[in-house]
């Protein structure tokens, strides 16, 4: 009671009700309304007058004679009225101690939620005490640490200047005892302070000798241009020499009254003609490299070399590139079925790798995108793989000899198709296995026995797991594409596949150790155009004194490509897109866009324009992927519009024009994008649609535009993202000499 007086002299506080409380209270007043319409009806019958009783029929006694049985009636009836009130008061009396009841436990909820909100209020309460308590504490501790550091910053100022006060009164003591050294002022005498001097300095000349053999005195003139070591023409002082000792030989023939014969004369011929020519030592080549045999060369052709094809090596006992395929040590039938596949000469990135290969050397593979890192590993692993006993019931349990993992399955499966040009040659089986397919399938496939398996990191480690597939003399490893490995999070399924393989075969760690050329090492390559810290970190792992094969600048891109950016609001980019593409005519482009809905809405805005479209990405399974892929390469579509998942590694023949409809967010990303085209020594077009939502790429944009001597659009050029790398703080205020671009 004391609780509910309390309740009604409180200001009422708001309760909420759950669901099930609300629809309990609605069902009852529900059940309330009924009764009470019941009721109402009830006392409305009543309050109706009766009708009169029926007229007694024809012949019947009269009603003097019948008072009896009226009577009775009567009676009967009162009985009736009273049974009918009794129970109308006991519905009545029940309609009220349920509302009662209801209005009880109506209260006790209420009571009880107010409880519940005024305990919350409390812990509401108590939790904000603590918080403030937590941060009293925290300012208390940080007014502490900066007292301490003040204390700190005090004594050392402190100690400094004790420290010079010792200094100033040592000073004084050696002073004091071994005297000062004043400096003595030099007198000018009057007569040298006016005297005119008539004398020239050197710095004072400023005549100009017209004369250009005295324009640069300190420079050597060697021969005038010629450029030869210290002035001196080898072939020259030969040629003085061979004149002077046939001279000499005819007077002394002469003296002595003998004849000259005629193998005296062919000496002297073949001495002239030695003069004529240069050779190693008189610092000028006469012929190229390509014109020398391979015994020929010297350490300065090799320089040249690979300075003509931008190979740079990092590492030890680095093995010489090959400069053409008769050179290398490629069994025969690999050299045959090379020719029969149609490659003429080797890529920078194969004349580095394909030898280092050969020696079972880790490599790490850096080159442009378009520059045959596959056929750089392939072959390599098809010689080791033909050195081995060929794959049988004996050994077919024990899985394959090789494994290439690639982070998409259109890479995988073109791995595949390059491997299997030059594994039919030898009878050697490869095996395919990506997601989108049957992994049953592919698990029968790989136990049936096969050397070479080409996957996707994330289905080869579900294959492994489910015990489809061993890789117990798995001994050759090749990850292409590591950086799209790792971005993709596929870094746990590769680490998963590489501790699967048998670590006793591991090269040993000291690289000056010989290795034994009987015994098989674990050989892994790494292709990327890039190296993140990821693939870094990576490649310290699981790879045993690495040669760094780098094709050109890490992440650059071709110069057969023409990098083309403009400026443009967002609804400019379809009617420019259909102009670039209307006057390409039948030659083929690929539209990159950054969702897989952009890319579906604008395929089918170009199928309306009259474009053979087709699309390509994630949310498309495997079968409509490879007729996408197959119809773009057989030019029944002439555009594909296309996420990321083309991006990265697919080769598609003369693709001449690749457009960002939208830009990506990476400077590797769009690296990666344009070099769809360009491939194999051909000339593509890249365009790119640039909007001032993508200003985290604008200053790496820009710098790539620079290096590769692409024009730069003002509107990029004078933005301020394109000034300071994002995340960076400038430090200084724009120079007079930077470079400022014209809009012409």
């Amino acid at each position: 009671m004391k609780r509910s007086a309390d309740a009604m002299t409180e200001p009422a506080k708001p309760v909420f009700l759950t669901k099930a409380e609300r629809e309990r209270l609605a069902l009852e007043r529900r059940q309330a309304a009924v009764s009470d319409q019941r009721s109402t009806a009830l006392d409305l019958l009543q309050s109706l007058p009766r009708p009169p009783p029926p007229p007694p029929p024809r012949g019947a006694p009269p009603s003097g004679s019948n008072s009896a049985p009226r009577d009775s009636s009567n009676s009967h009836r009162d009985s009736s009225d009273r049974d009918r009130d009794r129970d109308r008061d006991r519905d009545r009396e029940r309609r009220r101690d349920d509302d009662s009841r209801r209005d009880r436990d109506r209260d006790r909820d209420r009571d009880r939620d107010r409880d519940d909100s005024s305990r919350r209020d409390r812990d509401r309460d108590r939790r904000d005490r603590d918080r403030d308590r937590d941060r009293e504490r925290e300012r208390e501790r940080d007014r502490n640490r900066e007292r301490g550091d003040r204390g700190d910053r005090e004594r050392d100022r402190l100690e400094k200047m004790a420290e010079g006060e010792r200094e100033k009164e040592l000073d004084a003591i050696k002073e004091q005892y071994l005297g000062s050294k004043k400096p003595k002022k030099r007198v000018i005498k009057p007569s040298e302070k006016f005297r005119f001097s008539f004398d020239w300095e050197n710095t004072e000349d400023t005549s100009r000798d017209m004369n250009a053999l005295y324009q640069s005195p300190h420079e050597a003139r060697l021969l005038f241009g010629r450029g030869f070591l210290a002035g001196i023409d080898r072939r020259e002082q030969k040629k003085a020499a061979a004149a002077h000792e046939k001279e000499t030989r005819a007077e002394l023939r002469r003296k002595a009254g003998v004849e000259d014969r005629p193998e005296d004369d062919a000496v002297d011929k073949k001495k002239a003609a030695a003069a004529e020519m240069y050779d190693a030592f008189d610092m000028r080549v006469d012929r190229h490299w390509s014109e020398k045999a391979l015994e020929e060369m010297t350490e300065r052709d090799w320089r040249i070399f690979r300075e003509d094809f931008n190979i740079s090596y990092k590492g030890s006992r680095i093995p010489r590139p090959m400069r053409k395929w008769s050179e290398s040590k490629l069994g025969t039938e690999l050299l045959r079925a090379i020719d029969k596949v149609g490659y003429e000469k080797p890529s920078p990135i194969q004349m580095a790798a394909i030898p280092l290969g050969l020696q079972q050397r880790d490599v790490i593979g850096i080159a442009e995108t378009g520059s045959g890192k596959t056929a750089a590993f392939v072959l390599p692993m098809l010689s080791y793989i033909t050195r081995l006993p060929p794959i049988s019931e004996e050994n077919e349990a024990e899985g394959p000899y090789a494994v290439v993992m690639a982070p998409t399955r259109e890479l995988a499966q073109q791995i595949e198709e390059e491997t299997v040009k030059f594994a039919t040659y030898l009878g050697i089986k490869v095996v395919s296995i990506v997601g989108g397919q049957s992994i049953e399938e592919q698990g029968f496939k790989i136990r049936q026995g096969c050397e070479i398996v080409i996957a996707t990191p994330g289905r080869l480690l579900d294959c492994l797991e489910r015990r489809y597939a061993v890789l117990n003399q798995c001994n050759y490893v090749v990850l292409d594409e590591a950086d799209r490995m790792i971005d993709m999070g596929f870094e746990p399924q590769v680490v998963g596949v590489l501790d699967a393989m048998p670590s006793s075969n591991l090269k040993p760690e000291n690289e000056d150790e010989e290795l034994d050329e009987k015994r098989i090492y674990r050989t892994t390559y790494m292709f990327s155009a890039t190296m993140p810290p990821a693939v870094e970190r990576l490649a310290r792992k699981y790879l045993r004194n690495p040669v760094v094969v780098t094709i050109g600048t890490a992440g650059k891109t071709t110069d057969l490509i023409t990098q083309n950016v403009i400026m443009v609001k967002g609804s400019e980019k379809m009617p420019r897109l259909q102009k670039i593409l209307t006057d390409l005519g039948d030659k083929t482009a690929i539209v990159f866009c950054n969702t897989k809905k952009t890319a579906d809405m604008r395929a089918k805005d170009l199928d309306k324009a009259g474009f053979r479209v087709t699309t390509l990405h994630g949310g498309k399974s495997q079968d409509q992927r490879e007729i996408s892929l197959d119809g773009f390469r057989n030019r029944r579509f002439n555009v594909l519009v296309a996420t990321d998942v083309a991006g990265r590694g697919i080769d598609i023949p003369d693709v001449a024009h690749v457009i960002n409809y939208e830009m990506p967010s990476s400077i590797d990303t769009y690296t990666h994008r344009i070099g769809r085209t360009g491939r194999a020594g051909k000339k593509g077009v890249a365009t790119s649609f640039l909007t001032l939502e993508n200003t985290d790429i604008f200053f790496d944009l820009k710098q790539m535009l620079i290096q590769s001597s692409s024009p730069v659009p003002p509107e990029l050029a004078r933005h301020e993202a394109s000034k300071f790398k994002p995340g960076s703080i400038p430090d200084r205020p724009p120079r007079r000499n930077d470079t400022v671009f014209a809009n012409h």
